[in-house]
């Protein structure tokens, strides 16, 4: 049952829409309230931690955080292995 049940989520989606929350939640906790409102995580491909923004001017003030912020989602997520952030100006709904 357990083999079934596991190639079921799988087949589904379901373990990327859980994964999906956890980035964002992650992301909420450090960028901050402020930021986390003007942006969106997307999702992780080969340890980039890819996010919407709103502007090229949130994604240029993003950039000079990208160390700090890093490191931080290193913590929140450790068996992502993060090891870098991509911002894309783009539409956040």
């Amino acid at each position: 049952i357990g083999d079934v049940l596991s190639q079921l989520i799988a087949r589904r989606g379901y373990a990327r829409v859980q994964s999906a929350g956890a980035f964002a939640d992650a992301w909420s906790q450090a960028a901050g309230e402020r930021l986390a409102k003007c942006t969106r995580a997307v999702g992780v491909k080969r340890g980039i931690l890819e996010v919407l923004v709103g502007s090229s001017t949130l994604a240029q003030e993003l950039g000079f955080e990208k160390k700090r912020l890093v490191k931080k989602l290193t913590g929140l997520l450790p068996d992502e292995k993060i090891h870098d952030v991509r911002f894309k100006v783009g539409p956040l709904t």
